[in-house]
């Protein structure tokens, strides 16, 4: 009986699991199915997403690919947020991501982050930071814009703009300076910089047109092909005017045509080629004179005509409307500059006092083989002036002078003051090295506390 039973009931159990069994493979396959499905699906949509198909998904991947610096960090918060007139916070925001060291000549790292002109080479130069951020802001720059810079230089202005925009097209004259460039901007990850070796007068005509022009050397009028690439309503940033006495104008494209502003005073590189030879106005660099030493002239600013990069500084009357004196009778005119430094709230770990620099720049041609000396000169007042990180005295002034190669071979203190006084004259002379070719005289407090007036500045010089 028992060997009868046991194929019956194998019979049974095999026809009873046999569709179980079945069912069961089915559902897992279904379900192993869905679920490699959903994995290729997940996948799927990871590798669609990581491909940016919009202006504004580029600009986040790229600004992810740039973490802010230290040094960069510091460079805005303590050279460039303490002066007037930088609001635009996307600008400050990428300046914080470029590393600027290397965009300059190993000799001058230690400064990258320092707020001052660098030589490059080839007789060109870095701009300040706080000029790279000036100029930058006033193209209000969006992340679907197409941007044209004349001049790449060492391309740290291109960095800059690659963060902000979308397409960024530079053009290099020197064709040294525009491969090193290319070749740094590539390697540091800058991809959508285009450069072109190329003279900047004629623009980029295949590539426009532009939403946005910026131009970082000075022209004595705007090129007009930058004009006609310029798209309906685009902005370009430009300095303009003589070789030693130039300010950025703002145009505007409407209705085809240019409507011009003059901004604030600036002091650029010439643009070479085309642009240079079209210059009506030469320099004179064996008969250096300074412009505006008196002060009695101003823009709309406020900023002293000749002079430029002003940095709390005011002009000021010993007058009002009606000619009534308000103070004691001042050297020359009616008008004086007053500079004005306090001490930063930002802190740097090797410095224990900063000072808010309080200056102003001009720039002139010097021939050194043919000026043996100039001689500056200039009344002065001084009001609780506190020289800072242990000085005796505190310089009112430098001269800073340069090769043909601009590079820097000297930088002179003059006319070194402290504590109270009343108007008074300071001369000083300085002996001029023969390379010298261009000059730049300083005024102001670079590196004290207190309240410094000065009038009256001349300049002579004695030839060889």
């Amino acid at each position: 009986m028992k060997n009868l039973m046991k194929p019956i009931m194998k019979s049974i159990m095999k026809s009873i699991m046999k569709p179980i069994m079945k069912s069961i493979m089915k559902r897992t396959v279904f379900f192993v199915s869905a679920f490699l499905l959903l994995v290729f699906c997940f996948n799927l949509v990871q590798i669609f997403s990581a491909v940016p198909d919009s202006a504004e998904q580029r600009h986040e991947l790229r600004l992810k690919k740039f973490p802010y610096i230290d040094r960069a960090k510091w460079m805005v918060e303590y050279e460039l947020l303490p002066q007037k007139g930088l609001t635009n916070e996307y600008v400050l925001d990428v300046m914080k991501r470029i590393p600027r060291h290397r965009f300059v000549l190993p000799a001058y790292r230690r400064d990258a982050y320092r707020d001052r002109a660098i030589a490059i080479g080839e007789s060109q130069t870095i701009s300040p930071p706080y000029i790279v951020c000036y100029m930058t802001s006033q193209l209000l720059p969006k992340p679907t814009d197409k941007i044209l810079e004349i001049g790449t230089g060492s391309g740290y202005q291109a960095a800059v703009l690659s963060l902000l925009a979308d397409e960024v097209y530079t053009i290099e004259i020197v064709e040294k300076l525009g491969k090193k460039a290319e070749n740094l901007l590539r390697e540091l990850g800058f991809d959508n910089v285009k450069v072109k070796i190329g003279d900047g007068y004629k623009g980029w005509a295949e590539a426009a047109p532009f939403d946005s022009i910026i131009v970082t050397c000075s022209p004595e009028s705007i090129p007009q092909p930058l004009i006609e690439q310029l798209r309906e309503g685009g902005r370009i940033i430009i300095p303009l005017g003589e070789r030693y006495q130039q300010a950025f104008y703002l145009g505007r494209k409407v209705e085809g045509k240019l409507v011009k502003e003059i901004l604030a005073p600036a002091l650029f590189v010439p643009m070479t080629g085309e642009a240079e030879e079209k210059r009506q106005i030469q320099p004179d660099p064996k008969n250096p004179v300074i412009v505006g030493g008196d002060f009695e002239e101003s823009r709309k600013d406020g900023t002293p005509i000749g002079w430029h990069y002003s940095r709390n500084v005011t002009i000021l009357s010993n007058q009002i409307g009606d000619g009534t004196v308000l103070v004691a009778k001042i050297p020359s005119g009616k008008f004086f500059a007053r500079f004005k430094s306090g001490v930063s709230k930002v802190t740097n770990p090797k410095t224990q006092q900063l000072p808010e620099f309080s200056q102003i720049l001009q720039g002139f041609p010097i021939d050194g083989k043919a000026i043996k000396t100039i001689t500056v000169s200039y009344f002065a007042r001084g009001i609780d002036i506190v020289p800072l990180n242990g000085k005796a005295q505190t310089a009112t002034g430098l001269v800073m002078l340069f090769d043909e190669a601009r590079d820097q071979i000297a930088e002179i203190p003059i006319c070194h003051v402290r504590g109270n006084f009343g108007w008074q004259k300071f001369t000083e002379t300085i002996n001029i090295p023969s390379k010298a070719k261009e000059a730049i005289l300083l005024i102001g407090l670079p590196a004290a506390i207190g309240t410094l007036d000065v009038d009256n500045i001349k300049m002579s010089n004695k030839q060889r």
